[in-house]
């Protein structure tokens, strides 16, 4: 079996899934030379590219720490998030918590987040990172690259014992691979599109808005979120079709429409900021990419967005991105660096829990914009918690699992459908089944009551659940 010194990986793509893959390889003792297409962007005024707010879980942080830099990220820079709060059309505001009281997302900026995983890397003196380099063509079964300098267009070429793609939905390495036969694609534009505006921090240097929580404007078929940031400012972001971006052409119909749809926003984010950032972006795609394999031998990798680009709204792209890092790593001493069983180990794995956290991302769309404001929802949601309260190990919420625990995603999908086919089980036994009216106690208790949790434990007491239901 080789020794970790005696490989050479090259990792195609400096963003954040490549840099924290950096900092893997690099404390293992490989000998890494990271290349990014880009110019460094810790010597950068403004950083082209996604800047959408990063949600920060526990997937993420378990990465994180197993490199030694959660304690450094989330200290210095995340801020906590402990629900959604709801803006309704009237300016009234309703949390929906995302767990328990001491459950929380992280808010953390994609740049910081970034510039740290570069650093990190850097600190190894067996990584090198290699900027201004784009990734011309490579050959996935031997290994070797060709890349063409930024500065002076100087081609240069490179060899690897193990490439690892780690540049993104329209990764480069992936393009080579798609010229292998057996290589399954897919890729769906969502026909809604996003724009980012900014909620600035009060003329005092405060928040706007109650800081602990992400914000959202759901309207069916758009909607509105703003996350926090450490300046005190809030990045906004506008989900909608892109027809909807296409009919507002003038700054009178633009102002129309937030105060018709955001008309709490309007004033927080300044009528001429809005018109001057809305008229000057255009507003930017969002993609869902699976494929399958995500290897070719023993030589070449994919992970994070090259593998399962996701849309953003279950807040898990970076989380599964980094989380790819920690399974490979895990796989690499599992099966003590022996390549030619860690990457088809790594696609057999990984696979099944990609396009799992695929499909979800493209639901909670729905739930983000809609489903929030529906009664059933929201009854749902308070009776998943209450049961979770009193059978945490045999009820867990789907979006707990996914957030808050590392139970793998396709595995969460599947608890998920036994939790719907208990519910069904219930409803359609209404009317002979004493069970069922405990259900419909609880249903109208927890709709009546928004501080339920005060009186659980009365509940409880009228609420006698056959345990074999959760057994089943």
């Amino acid at each position: 079996m080789p020794e970790p010194s005696q490989l050479q990986v090259a990792v195609i793509g400096g963003g954040l899934v490549g840099s924290l893959n950096a900092c893997f390889f690099g404390q293992r003792g490989m000998k890494v030379d990271l290349y990014e297409f880009r110019n460094d962007i810790r010597r950068m005024e403004h950083v082209p590219g996604k800047s959408i707010n990063l949600a920060l879980s526990v997937r993420g942080r378990s990465s994180l720490k197993a490199v030694g830099l959660e304690n450094e990220i989330i200290v210095r820079h995340a801020i906590p998030m402990y629900a959604r709060l709801i803006h309704d059309r009237d300016g009234s505001r309703r949390a929906i918590p995302y767990g328990k009281s001491d459950q929380c997302i992280f808010s953390v900026g994609r740049r910081f987040l970034n510039e740290v995983l570069l650093s990190a890397a850097e600190k190894h003196s067996n990584v090198n990172i290699h900027f201004s380099h784009k990734l011309v063509t490579c050959d996935p079964e031997t290994g070797s690259m060709t890349f063409e300098r930024y500065k002076n267009k100087e081609i240069v070429t490179a060899q690897a014992n193990l490439i690892v793609g780690c540049d993104g939905a329209f990764s480069a390495v992936r393009r080579q691979m798609l010229k292998r036969p057996r290589f399954n694609y897919s890729q769906t534009y969502i026909p809604h599109g996003y724009m980012e505006l900014t909620i600035p921090a009060t003329p005092d240097g405060q928040f706007a808005m109650e800081v602990n929580y992400l914000h959202i404007w759901p309207r069916d078929s758009f909607m509105m979120i703003a996350l926090p940031n450490q300046d005190k400012s809030y990045t906004v972001t506008l989900f909608m079709p892109f027809e909807n971006f296409e009919n507002l052409t003038t700054p009178e119909e633009l102002l129309d429409f937030f105060f018709e749809n955001f008309p709490d926003a309007v004033p927080l984010i300044g009528k001429k900021n809005l018109i001057e950032d809305y008229f000057r972006l255009k507003p930017a795609h969002l993609i869902s990419v699976k494929c399958n394999p995500y290897h070719v031998g023993d030589k070449t990798v994919i992970m994070g967005d090259a593998a399962h680009a996701m849309v953003p709204f279950y807040g898990q792209g970076m989380n599964a991105g980094f989380e790819d890092c920690l399974i490979f790593d895990e796989l690499l001493e599992r099966y003590n660096f022996d390549l030619a069983q860690v990457l088809p180990e790594f696609t057999l794995y990984r696979t099944p829990d990609a396009e799992a956290i695929c499909d979800l991302a493209m639901y909670n769309y729905v739930e983000m914009r809609h489903l929030v404001n529906s009664k059933a929802f929201l009854i749902r949601k308070k009776f998943d918690r209450f049961l979770n309260l009193f059978f945490a190990d045999s009820w867990v919420p789907l979006y707990t699992m996914v957030t808050f625990s590392k139970t793998r995603y396709h595995l969460c999908v599947k608890n998920k459908k036994w939790q719907d086919k208990v519910i069904n089980q219930i409803i359609q036994t209404a009317g002979v089944s004493s069970s069922v009216i405990g259900l419909s106690m609880v249903a109208k208790f927890l709709h009546n009551h928004p501080h339920w949790l005060d009186a659980a434990l009365e509940l409880l007491n009228k609420f006698k659940l056959s345990m074999s239901l959760f057994q089943k």
